[in-house]
């Protein structure tokens, strides 16, 4: 693929699945939502989640999209990820972008979003050093 196809690619309202080093060296997967624009690859996570503790130990990360059902394509990204804290810039707002993008209506988004508003959550930003499609 190439880039313009892969920036394509990571537009769609695609799952993503997340995987960090767990302290027992075994991958820990999980399945999220993400956005992706100008080179980053953001995703939004509850800060007690075994991900982003193993993200505080060890920012190795990685994250492959796939096509779905009849579609062979996928992208993985890999690199160092970086942790943006509740209430510091962009957090919040990518965090509303996140959820938009996989709800139908923005009033879908907005009662979403209401509903896990008061959970603390971390942003999981990726530039990846990596992008294989």
């Amino acid at each position: 693929m190439t880039s313009t196809e892969i920036e394509e690619f990571l537009a769609g309202d695609r799952n993503a699945v997340l995987a960090t080093n767990g302290a027992d060296g075994i991958p820990q997967l999980t399945p999220v939502w993400f956005v992706y624009e100008d080179g980053l690859l953001y995703v939004s996570a509850q800060t007690d989640t075994v991900k982003v503790r193993n993200l505080r130990r060890d920012p190795s990360i990685a994250v492959c999209i796939d096509g779905g059902r009849g579609d062979a394509r996928y992208v993985v990204l890999r690199g160092q990820a970086a942790l943006i804290q509740p209430g510091q810039p962009r957090q919040e707002e990518m965090r509303r972008r996140i959820i938009r993008k996989y709800h139908g209506s923005a009033a879908e988004a907005d009662a979403y979003y209401a509903s896990v508003r008061g959970s603390r959550a971390v942003l999981i930003v990726l530039r990846p050093d990596k992008i294989v499609g």
